[in-house]
């Protein structure tokens, strides 16, 4: 049956939806046989723009005549109602060309004219008057969903006053035991998140949960895709209670010449002009001999806060904890969670009687969460022995800090520590950068570096760090929410070679990426780690992978700054958003 339908409890006169209902639907009131939508437009005989050209050419000609017309009448005492063939005929040319030119270019009168022909449903106060507002259950968004990926574009039907929209717009056919299931669920006696484990089908039970969700909200999911991806992926570790998934583009910038190797690096973003900008900064790289790269730091890092009765008692447990005479024996207790879990150091702070303690540990080719977490469980277990005063109030008590701006990450790190750097030739940054090197160095010092301080930015001294690290990322499986931190960087310019050259560096204290677990699992994310060949764990050296995917993120972070600096100071900023994050193309227009 049809899951876009919707029911209604009365049986009245079908009475079809207005012209603004049909735009939300994602269709245009027609269809013509090349499959354009009809455009005002098109009732005229010429193009609009050569008739704008000849309704503004008429209006004037026609307003300087009659004034002058006038004017010789006042001089000749002749009454202005007289009126010869001439004067009429100007008089109604511009009446004409006012009209035009008031309905903006004639848009709207033309429309006004073509309305009894093509407008085929009712007016808006129509269809309120004919039925209440609740009798339409589908709404949809104002969006415009694109004819395309084998969607029928051809117009709803509304029957009865149901909302019907075209067969093939539903991606998957519901059994009348699917029909029975979803009404369960919309009634409450089965919960959504149940029904994975109870239909034993992953992808049976998105569709499920997504009509059932549209019989709820009244909303429609047209424009978000079913089909097309593997539900039982990200069964129990990725999503819950799935309903579709959201498409991002993935481009390429590159190849970017690292440490000697080259990489294309992939980018998924919504975002125009991103990756063409990171690609002239891989360009420049390469053309200069490449960048080269230095990990400082890995070590991921979970802070529990504990509660005593006193300051002092938890003053005890800080300094039991950094005692270096006992760190081999907590190492054990902590290594105990994961064969690649191994224990770096422990830093506590104190805020009155409560306790902070910031574990590191290296993890492997995980970005390493869940394993360290695991590891400070086991030794809060442990310390409970000899300190059952310690009350655990969480797990995580933001001195980590995940996901959050803080200086702790700026200054210690987390995750990967990085710095790469590169010497971009003085003949580069004019042909290829489009500036010159003097130009660059004072932009940074004033954007980059004093701007930020005047912001009172916290690691964020940089131009757009975070685009890159955002789009790379979400490419590869990572966790976009860290990006807050992983963002975090200094971007440095200095003049070399006697003033020719150009030495840029970013320095990224807090990479937080894994090559295991999470998203990097999922097919898509799988494929673009692989182009980078860091896919999955290196069983030659635990933990290689996950720190070449650090580097690489940093040498991406560098091109892209590279570029943007570079536009800034030769004022191309504007213009290439205009050129690439400002198409006029009307996508919704491009048929499959």
């Amino acid at each position: 049956m049809d899951s876009r339908r919707r029911s209604t409890s009365k049986a009245t006169t079908a009475h079809p939806p207005p012209p603004h209902m049909k735009m939300k639907m994602g269709v245009g009131l027609h269809q013509h046989h090349n499959d354009k939508e009809l455009k005002a437009s098109d009732a005229l005989p010429l193009p609009l723009y050569l008739t704008n050209a000849v309704f503004f050419t008429l209006f004037f000609s026609v307003v300087y005549f009659l004034l002058t017309r006038w004017r010789e009448k006042i001089r000749n005492s002749t009454p202005l109602h007289v009126l010869n063939l001439s004067e009429i005929v100007a008089i109604f040319a511009f009446i004409a060309s006012f009209i035009y030119l008031l309905g903006f270019f004639g848009i709207d009168f033309v429309q006004s004219i073509l309305r009894p022909s093509t407008d085929l449903w009712p007016n808006e106060d129509e269809i309120d008057d004919a039925q209440n507002p609740d009798e339409i259950v589908l709404k949809e968004d104002s969006r415009k969903v694109p004819c395309g990926a084998g969607l029928d574009c051809s117009p709803p039907q509304i029957v009865n006053k149901e909302i019907v929209s075209p067969p093939s717009l539903v991606p998957t056919v519901l059994s009348e035991e699917d029909e029975e299931v979803i009404k369960s669920v919309v009634k409450g006696s089965t919960p959504s998140y149940t029904l994975e484990s109870k239909l034993g089908d992953c992808k049976r039970a998105a569709a499920i949960r997504r009509e059932a969700l549209q019989r709820l909200t009244g909303k429609s999911l047209a424009g978000l895709p079913l089909e097309g991806f593997d539900y039982e992926s990200i069964l129990g570790q990725c999503c819950e209670m799935p309903v579709g998934y959201v498409q991002i583009p993935v481009g390429i910038a590159g190849p970017l010449l690292l440490d000697g190797i080259e990489y294309s690096v992939p980018m998924a973003t919504t975002e125009g002009c991103l990756v063409a900008s990171t690609n002239r900064g891989c360009k420049a790289i390469h053309l200069s001999g490449g960048a080269a790269s230095v990990l400082l730091k890995d070590g991921m890092t979970r802070a529990p806060v504990v509660r005593f009765a006193s300051a002092q008692r938890a003053a005890h447990l800080k300094f039991f904890l950094e005692n270096p005479n006992n760190f081999e024996n907590l190492s054990m207790i902590f290594n105990k969670s994961s064969r690649f879990a191994r224990l770096q150091n422990i830093k506590c702070t104190i805020a009155g009687k409560n306790l902070y303690m910031r574990f590191t540990c290296s993890t492997g080719d995980a970005m390493g969460m869940n394993m360290i977490s695991k590891g400070v469980q086991n030794v809060l277990d442990f310390l409970q022995d000899d300190f059952s005063d310690m009350e655990v109030i969480g797990i995580s008590g933001n001195f980590c800090s995940d996901k959050k701006a803080a200086a702790v990450n700026w200054i210690e790190g987390r995750g990967k520590s990085v710095v790469c750097e590169c010497v971009i030739k003085g003949e580069v940054v004019k042909k290829v950068l489009k500036t010159n090197v003097a130009a660059l160095v004072e932009l940074n010092m004033l954007k980059n570096l004093t701007g930020s301080a005047m912001a009172g930015a916290l690691g964020g001294f940089n131009a757009h760090a975070s685009n890159i690290v955002a789009a790379v990322y979400i490419a590869t499986g990572q966790d976009p929410a860290q990006n807050v931190e992983s963002s975090h960087c200094i971007t440095m310019m200095e003049a070399v070679n006697e003033g020719q050259d150009l030495h840029v560096s970013v320095t990224m204290p807090s990479i937080e990426v894994g090559t295991v677990g999470g998203g990097t699992q999922l097919a898509s994310q799988s494929a673009c780690l692989n182009l980078l060949g860091v896919k999955g764990a290196n069983r030659e050296s635990a933990g290689s992978n996950a720190r070449l995917l650090a580097t690489i993120v940093a040498g991406s972070v560098l091109a892209g700054e590279l570029s943007l600096m570079s536009a800034l100071a030769a004022g191309q900023l504007v213009r290439s958003h205009m050129k690439y994050n400002r198409s006029s193309k009307d996508v919704s227009k491009v048929s499959s």
